[in-house]
């Protein structure tokens, strides 16, 4: 990984010049993005080492949102850079400047190699981490944009055609905004306290209404840890007569909710039928 970061940002170097050189704005779009893909790769492997650290007095749910918030800050990165691209593509429709497209060919050549040795490396993390994952999309995105680049520099060798650049520009930019977006909700979603998307706290609660012995749940919690874990925060109403098994309800329920719902960690707060709390809803306060 260290050698993919140092690698990027040699590139990176290799195509501001390159881009400077030709007049190629769409390489100095690729040029960005690679230098963001270099400091993802840090940010993500950073988190990650941070989000393995146990759970103590100032974190008692651990580090693992470090993962979250890593991936927050790259999608963030990948949005402020497409609008910049777009702004910059834009103007330099308005602007046009001569190409070098052979040039541009050459240096995106040797950028589409990098990008697509580095986005192997970090591939297989990127199925089960949403902080990886954004660092993988970073250097995908970085692959299709120096093809993009690469057609362009083409197109221009061979036609004369300047105004591809800016257009290329703008085909780079919007792929890394529809990538960035379709991920950056879900990130969001984690950090709010939202309810785990494949899980609905009707049915949750539900499966712990079915259980012998429980009258109903209210001032329920159902929330996302991080990307894999969900936490369930609950008042659980004992029917009356059966207050006797309290302890055995609450550990069937909590046996029900994991082998249904995955859900491992519950907390439930017990009470009686006949002394519940009035004024409660029953999801959230």
């Amino acid at each position: 990984m260290a050698a993919a970061v140092g690698v990027n940002l040699l590139l990176t170097i290799a195509q501001i010049i390159g881009g400077i050189v030709s007049g190629s704005l769409a390489m100095i779009a690729d040029a960005l993005h690679n230098f963001s893909d270099a400091a993802s790769l840090i940010i993500a492997f950073w988190a990650r080492k941070i989000a393995r650290r146990p759970a103590d007095d100032t974190m008692t749910f651990g580090y693992a949102r470090a993962e979250i918030v890593a991936a927050l800050i790259n999608l963030t990165t990948l949005i402020v850079v497409g609008f910049y691209l777009i702004y910059e593509a834009v103007m330099r429709f308005f602007a046009p400047e001569p190409v070098t497209g052979w040039l541009v060919m050459v240096i995106a050549g040797v950028a589409l190699v990098i990008d697509l040795i580095t986005a192997a490396l970090t591939y297989s993390m990127a199925k089960n981490s949403v902080n990886i994952r954004a660092a993988f999309m970073h250097n995908l995105a970085d692959a299709m944009g120096s093809v993009a680049v690469i057609l362009a520099g083409a197109l221009i060798w061979a036609f004369g055609w300047n105004w591809v650049d800016p257009l290329m520009t703008l085909l780079i930019a919007g792929y890394i905004l529809w990538m960035a977006w379709s991920e950056i909700g879900g990130v969001v979603r984690i950090l709010m306290l939202g309810t785990p998307p494949q899980m609905a706290p009707e049915t949750v609660l539900a499966t712990a209404e079915e259980v012998d012995g429980v009258d109903s749940l209210h001032h329920a919690h159902l929330w996302s840890m991080d990307e894999h874990d969900a936490a369930l925060q609950a008042h659980l109403v004992v029917k009356s007569g059966a207050w006797a098994r309290a302890d055995a309800i609450k550990q069937e329920v909590k046996m029900r909710l994991s082998e249904v719902h995955g859900l491992t960690h519950v907390t439930l707060e017990m009470e009686c039928a006949t002394h519940i709390c009035s004024g409660v809803k029953r999801i959230g306060h």
